[in-house]
Parts: C-alpha cells; sequence; structure tokens
C-alpha cells in the first residue's frame, strides 16, 4: 500500500482541457511504471489542492481512467490502481490514436521541432515504456 510521488502539473492556459492533461499525465505514470498496481494515489481533494484545480476536474479525469480499467475509486477509501492487461485495440480507436499522433507531430513541425528531434524523443520515451 504505498503512494507514488506524482510529479504533474498543468497549463491553464493551454488549449487541451485541464481534465484530459490530468488524465494524461496519469496515463504516461501507469504506463512507464511510474505507478503500480496496489499504489494509492491521492485522494480528489489533496490532488486538486497539490495542482491548485477545482476538485470536479480531477474527479472527471479520475473516472475517466476507472472507465479504462486503471483506477479503482473508493468512496472514503481513496483511489487505488489496478493489475491492468492490455486490451485490443479496436481499430475505430487505433485510427483515433493514429491521428492523434500525426496532430501531435504536425504541432512539433510546426514549432520548428526537426523529424530527428521528434524521433529521437520517441525513443527515449520508448525506453521507459515496459513491453
Amino acid at each position: 500500500m504505498s503512494a507514488p510521488s506524482l510529479l504533474l502539473t498543468v497549463n491553464v492556459a493551454s488549449d487541451v482541457p485541464v481534465y484530459r492533461q490530468i488524465v494524461d499525465g496519469l496515463r504516461a505514470c501507469l504506463v512507464s511504471g511510474q505507478v503500480k498496481p496496489d499504489d494509492h494515489l491521492p485522494t480528489v481533494r489533496e490532488l486538486a489542492g497539490a495542482l491548485n484545480v477545482h476538485f470536479n476536474t480531477v474527479a472527471e479525469a479520475y473516472r475517466i481512467l476507472a472507465d479504462e480499467g486503471w483506477l479503482e475509486l473508493k468512496r472514503r477509501r481513496g483511489v487505488r490502481v489496478l493489475p491492468r492487461t492490455v486490451p485490443a485495440v479496436d481499430p475505430a480507436r487505433r485510427a483515433d490514436l493514429s491521428q492523434r499522433l500525426r496532430e501531435l507531430i504536425a504541432a512539433l513541425r510546426s514549432e520548428g521541432i526537426t523529424k530527428e528531434e521528434i524521433r529521437k524523443q520517441v525513443d527515449i520515451t520508448l525506453q521507459g515504456v515496459p513491453e
């Protein structure tokens, strides 16, 4: 029953909604193994306070991750990370994820980041992701 320290930040000026930033940041922690099954995450109110956002924003993020099978939400008992097997990705979801990746690459390129820099960062990032 450990409590990992989360390195999450949000940018309220971003075009990406804050709840989505929290979901994406937590998902990255989950996939990388920084947060492991049976770890307990901060309560909704604790994380909201740490990020200086409304508790409903964190609650929405936690609900999304619970719906994806990452988290167990128990009233008054907190948030626990669940063991999770990777489900087969349906073709429509795969297409959506591929589109999001293309959009992210386009945004990086429009900021002047080279293809080689993008490749390097992808390789570095993938090194931290367990098989």
